[in-house]
């Protein structure tokens, strides 16, 4: 039975003692434990259960590799599941709970399954639930969801505080062991600005607790040198407790901070989510021990061995009186020293190998252990705690040689370099066969944006296992015991029986067992990805931190072919999980969405703006006066605009600034017409499509200056298409000298619109905005009445219109003079209703009523706007396909109805004739419909089928009730055809 000793426990303060519970149960630990400890010093050895057959589950490791020991912590709001024990922080009143199984921990109906072993083998829900069809529906697929998952969902919303922020950095060193350490200190003696970033609460790694001389230092003493003097330095930046979940290209990292996490409640953060770009990452993250593959090795009370010495060690636990040592190398022997050292008994060493002449077993037979050579552990005894083990032969099938008492098994198998920010971003790995295990080829880096490489690894991470190879790698010397080579063993004992290997599991976890990938072997999954979907091998909480490399043994065993022919699973980011709230920080609740308000927000609400959402904005869909209906707002808002002089609030617009050398070759691409030819001071309308052809958005672009472009665009789209800008840039012309930037938010703009909108800047002065002065497509900038402005000639009214922008912070006040000046002149705001009806009188297209993502130019007669003498832009190869170019694809009309009245908007025109579905035949669809003031009746635009061609035909569209609306196809242009009053 696991307990607290008496003395030792570096880690630990007990003179402060914290109260918390395990199941209801109150139990005591130390500040500085962990719960895995505090939980083991309080004798609790049995945490949960697994997944599949629900056998009793207790601590395995020490750090981030834990499969087993998570609990749900907390409660109500702050209840949180999944949580592992072993790397989170012991706090006062901490409540927790294990996981799956019901009714109790130790009574716990699900554990049937493990008497059906044999018929829940890997991939078995693949071969089961097939029939009848019926059953899946209701008995099956309930069944599967309410078994799914391992912790409670939270039921209520998370109180807590996350935020993010952003870090710079010459060296982001990941790791704060001594590697690490060696390497901040290196880096930083350089000048370099370095950040060293460390995922538990201490230095040093396992250094303190395996102990060896550094520099001419005991281990501890220069540890505490080396931080004192980093500390010192003003270019260094030391953080304990942030993980570095991913690498990413271009030296980003990801890095995950625990905050708050032992101060419920307190007016800090939860966890702080960390955007680091780094010049260089040099990863010192160690290795992890993997286990070893016997009957019964997943029994509450079988550990690693490295992680027994953790706990004694580090925090004064005894996860037993009496401990076996079960391993294939030196290593483990440390563990067999330091349970001396304590006073615990160590009844064998069982190592595999057929003989032991290093160093370190000969100190250990020196203080009286018994250690069995070429033998191994047949199966261990007990189910909810260590009883027993049985002894074996290695070589042989499993047959018993004698069997030992103990209550706590310590295994190792060998160790495995942590590669996972190595290979994020594309570094490469090789079979060290010698040490049984991948480590990163030197010869094969990630690369960054210049060719060479962006990460480094030192330490354990690169395979470097020993105190003297770690530190030798810094320039350092370093005095440990040497160790012998180690045997690799996949399975004990080797020629385990069917029996055996049903029982020996690789994902303690998932429940995934030796058997389990033999028979994916058999099945035809050869590759280990297809394995690992198959069996559920290494993806369960851990991400495989301790069952891959065995796993992969196994496979590559039973394909017959070496491991490297096997390869690795893929590393994905992040390293370990990263909460929720930390991804979403501030984006939640109110600010999940944020309302983006235009300068003159404030006036539209004191002038009963009714509003739509557009993107992220809430734009005035129109003003109604007192006893005004909404159509009437809007007809007014429309007729006073075509007659005097209306304003509009287009701020929403995006506005994107291209610049640089290459900015105009750039442009061409994005867009069908030509922008490289435009000449400054001039605008020109233009489309954007999608690679696959499709119409996305469109505005006006403005040439401000010989490398520099406005891009205009869509309300909702300026974010999108900036990504998409960038998304070009970085991945695909990343050598072009471009540069983009998204003014949406820093510039205000106003359309005044409508005949007498020339007569209310005038009376504004300070700029010549007559015809000749400013022609329509141009722009100018200047000062209107003392706002610094640019005006923009262009219109969506096909009324005469001037866009003025100006710095945000100036707009509202540009805004109410406009509205000053204009009373006498009849000038009214309109609002984006009024804006889609007269553009659509105009025949003017709007993105997403005209386009739904099937939709080219091509179709709603823009051809006039696709350049032929461009060789190429994005989606031109798209709409030479076959479908594109069919006659018979839909094609934009304008449709007036016979009655006047409104076509419901998505109507469809039926045809004769049923599909292969049997659905009515259609031939056309309304994309706009309105209600026109100007015409005096219902208009509406439309895709039709050979639309052009059928002028003057009368189709029928669908009403509402089944009810037949008929409408005359038309030129789209409804109103000012040659736009005689917007060149005025």
């Amino acid at each position: 039975m696991s307990t607290r000793l008496s003395k030792g426990g570096r880690l630990i303060d007990r003179a402060k003692r914290l109260n918390f519970t395990f199941n209801g149960k109150p139990m005591q630990g130390y500040e500085g434990d962990t719960l895995a400890s505090a939980l083991l010093g309080a004798g609790q050895v049995m945490l949960g259960r697994s997944f599949k057959y629900h056998r009793p589950r207790g601590i395995v490791a020490s750090g981030v590799e834990e499969p087993n020991a998570l609990v749900g912590l907390g409660r109500n709001a702050r209840f949180e599941p999944d949580q592992r024990t072993t790397t989170t922080e012991l706090f006062e009143g901490a409540e927790t709970r294990s996981q799956n199984h019901w009714p109790s921990l130790d009574y716990d109906i699900g554990e049937i399954n493990d008497a059906f072993y044999k018929f829940l083998p890997a991939g078995f829900y693949y071969k089961t639930f097939m029939a009848p069809q019926a059953a899946w529906k209701h008995l099956f697929e309930p069944i599967i969801r309410k078994s799914a998952g391992l912790g409670a969902v939270p039921k209520e919303a998370d109180p807590d505080r996350y935020e993010q922020a952003y870090a710079h950095c010459d060296v982001l060193v990941v790791g704060g062991g001594v590697a690490g350490l060696a390497a901040a200190l290196r880096e930083g003696r350089a000048g370099k600005r370095v950040w060293l970033v460390e995922q538990t609460a201490h230095w040093g790694g396992r250094t303190p607790v395996d102990g060896g001389q550094i520099d001419g230092f005991e281990s501890c003493e220069w540890i505490k040198t080396t931080l004192q003097e980093l500390e010192t330095m003003g270019n260094i930046t030391l953080r304990t407790r942030l993980m570095a979940a991913g690498q990413y290209d271009h030296g980003y990292v990801i890095g995950l901070e625990s905050v708050g996490d032992t101060r419920p409640g307190a007016d800090v953060p939860r966890h702080r989510l960390w955007r680091i770009r780094a010049a260089r990452t040099i990863t010192a993250t160690g290795a992890l021990e993997r286990p070893l593959a016997f009957a019964g090795n997943d029994v509450p009370g079988v550990m690693l061995a490295s992680a027994v010495r953790d706990y004694v060690v580090n925090w004064a636990v005894s996860p037993g009186d009496r401990t076996v040592i079960v391993t294939n190398n030196d290593d483990a022997y440390r563990t067999a020293l330091a349970l001396l050292d304590a006073g615990l008994s160590v009844p064998a060493i069982v190592d595999a190998r057929e003989a032991t002449h290093g160093a370190l077993p000969q100190e250990v037979k020196a203080r009286g252990v018994r250690v069995l050579e070429g033998r191994g552990v047949a199966r261990v005894l007990g189910r909810k705690q260590v009883k027993g083990v049985e002894i074996c032969a290695q070589a042989g099938e499993g047959g018993a040689i004698e069997t030992i008492e103990c209550d706590c098994v310590a295994m190792s198998g060998g160790w495995s370099p942590v590669v996972h920010l190595w290979s994020h971003c594309g570094g490469k790995l090789i079979w060290d066969a010698a040490q049984a295990m991948f480590r990163p080829d030197p010869d094969r880096p990630p690369l960054g944006a210049d060719g060479t490489a962006m990460v480094q690894v030192v330490g354990a991470a690169n395979g470097d296992l020993t105190l003297a190879a770690t530190m030798g790698g810094a320039g350092l010397g370093a005095c440990s015991s040497d160790e012998a080579p180690m045997m690799p063993v996949w399975q004990m004992p080797a020629g385990a029986t069917d029996a055996l290997r049903f029982k020996s599991f690789l994902d303690f976890q998932n429940d995934v067992k030796v058997s389990d990938v033999q028979l994916a072997a058999r099945e035809g999954y050869e590759s280990v990805e297809h394995t690992k979907r198959y069996t559920t091998l290494g993806m369960a909480t851990d991400q495989g931190k301790l069952s891959n490399i065995n796993g992969l043994a196994v496979l590559s065993d039973a394909l017959g072919q070496p491991i490297p022919a096997t390869g690795t699973t893929t590393f994905r980011p992040p390293y370990t999980p990263i909460s929720f709230g930390a991804i979403t920080g501030e984006a939640k609740g109110a600010l999940f969405q944020p309302l983006r308000r235009t300068p003159m927000q404030s006036w539209h609400e004191a002038h009963h703006a009714h509003w739509e959402p557009v993107g992220q904005w809430r734009r005035p869909y129109c003003y109604p006066r007192a006893g005004e209906t909404h159509r009437e707002a809007v007809n007014r808002e429309i007729t006073n605009t075509r007659a005097n002089v209306g304003l509009l609030d287009a701020s929403t617009l995006g506005k994107i600034v291209v610049k640089g050398p290459d900015a105009g070759r750039f442009l061409d691409m994005l867009y069908t017409n030509m922008m490289s030819n435009l000449a400054v001071g001039k605008c020109r309308y233009g489309l954007m499509c999608n690679e696959n052809g499709f119409l996305m958005d469109d505005g006006v672009v403005a040439r401000l200056s010989d490398d520099t472009w406005l891009c205009h665009t869509t309300s909702g789209g300026a974010d999108h298409i900036h990504g998409w800008m960038e998304d070009w840039l970085q991945c695909e012309w990343w050598d072009w000298k471009v540069y983009t930037a998204n003014l949406t938010e820093q510039f205000a703009q106003i359309a005044v619109v409508g005949p007498k909108a020339r007569d209310l800047l005038n009376r504004l002065g300070g700029m010549d905005v007559s015809r000749e002065a400013l022609p329509f497509m141009q722009w100018v900038e200047g000062s209107l009445c003392g706002f610094d402005a640019r005006i923009f000639r262009i219109s969506f009214s096909g009324e005469l219109s001037y866009e003025i922008a100006v710095p945000a912070s100036l707009a509202l006040a540009l805004w109410e003079k406009l509205v000053a000046e204009g009373k006498d002149l009849g000038v009214m705001p309109y609002g984006t209703e009024a804006l889609h009806v007269m553009r659509a009188e105009k025949g003017f297209i709007m993105i997403g009523d005209e386009t739904d993502g099937t939709v080219i130019p091509q179709d709603l007669g823009l051809n006039w706007a696709i350049s032929k003498k461009k060789t190429d832009f994005l989606g031109k190869r798209a709409q030479e396909r076959p479908h594109m170019t069919d006659p018979n694809r839909w094609k934009l009309v304008g449709l007036e109805t016979l009655d006047g009245s409104v076509i419901p908007d998505g109507s469809h025109a039926p045809a004769e004739g049923h599909n292969a579905n049997g659905q009515r035949n259609t031939q056309g669809r309304v994309t706009s419909t309105y209600y026109s003031p100007t015409i005096g009746k219902g208009i509406a635009m439309g895709l039709v089928l050979n639309g052009p061609d059928r002028m003057g035909e009368v189709i029928e569209f669908t009403g509402e009730d089944d009810a037949r609306i008929k409408a005359r196809i038309t030129d789209p242009v409804f109103y000012d055809k040659d736009g005689e009053k917007q060149i005025v």
